[in-house]
């Protein structure tokens, strides 16, 4: 099974319709069952993804949990942040001066090389920027 992490965009753009890369994300979700990918986010991500569900969607709080219920019931593994994940991610923030990388962001890219991760279903541009993993 093919490893793919998921950051709050793919999240984001696959359950609210109104976003630009919803059909596109919509694909990627159905190519990601059909071919068993083997999905992975952090507790970072399920955190934003809440927020921006319960914040910028119209039934907000409804789609809110309805994602949360997903994950609960093992749509994806969650890959909790390590003390040394979090010192990592400042490191990144710290070094790339000319990127205005999240906490989140860089955490996620964090976790992708410690897991050995090369695949992200994003469509946050950060995930490009950063140029160490293959933005499906």
């Amino acid at each position: 099974m093919k490893p793919v992490f998921v950051d709050s965009s793919g999240f984001f753009a696959h359950l609210a319709s109104a976003d630009p890369f919803h059909e596109q994300a919509v694909a990627l979700f159905q190519q990601a069952k059909a071919e068993r990918w083997r999905l992975f986010t952090t507790n970072a991500v399920v955190f934003e993804t809440y927020a921006l569900l319960l914040y910028r969607t119209r039934k907000g709080r409804a789609n809110a949990l309805a994602f949360l219920d997903s994950i609960e019931r093992g749509f994806c593994s969650i890959e909790r942040l390590s003390a040394q994940d979090e010192i990592r991610a400042g490191v990144i923030l710290r070094s790339h001066e000319d990127k205005m990388y999240s906490l989140c962001d860089a955490a996620s890219f964090v976790v992708m090389d410690r897991l050995g991760i090369q695949e992200a279903i994003a469509f946050d541009r950060r995930f490009h920027e950063y140029g160490r993993f293959i933005v499906l």
